[in-house]
């Protein structure tokens, strides 16, 4: 890989750990910490499920009673802020990020995230398709870090001759 590559990669994934870590506007008025994990257990109030439903409404019981179905166990882009925060409140820049990058991700229907990640397997997708599938990323879902995945996803590719062939 050559240098120039590198530190365009390197330059973007810093971009973007700042841009998430100071551009959140989930929960923004929540102070959450370390002190905090595991959520589960120090910050029940906080989790809710995309459906609405509080932790303590998950129980085998209810779900045994079809009051809890698939979708209330779905974990939330909220929730996941959250993870992020206790992250960066101990160092973990990155993986905040990639918190930050699923919770991005929860926006967008299982059926395409399946079709993006087949795209981003070696040989699957040439580099416009890959630079289409970023746009409508970021235009769509408001999804930048992702984006910037597979942008990077792209180039590398390209560099490493893991392109689809035309």
């Amino acid at each position: 890989m050559d240098e120039q590559l590198l530190e365009k990669m390197i330059k973007e994934i810093v971009t973007n750990i700042n841009k998430s870590s100071n551009s959140s506007n989930i929960s923004s008025n929540v102070d959450i910490s370390a002190k905090d994990y595991p959520l589960g257990y120090n910050r029940k109030d906080l989790i809710k499920t995309s459906t609405g439903k509080r932790l303590d409404d998950i129980t085998l019981e209810a779900v045994m009673n079809d009051k809890v179905g698939p979708n209330d166990v779905r974990i939330t882009a909220e929730t996941l802020e959250y993870q992020a925060r206790i992250a960066e409140s101990v160092g973990r820049k990155i993986f905040a990020m990639n918190l930050r990058r699923a919770a991005e991700l929860t926006r967008i229907e299982d059926d395409r995230i399946l079709e993006i990640y087949n795209a981003l397997r070696p040989f699957r997708s040439t580099k416009s398709e890959l630079l289409a599938i970023a746009d409508e990323l970021e235009n769509k879902y408001s999804a930048t870090i992702s984006a910037s995945l597979v942008r990077e996803a792209a180039e590398v590719y390209e560099k490493r001759d893991r392109l689809k062939r035309k």
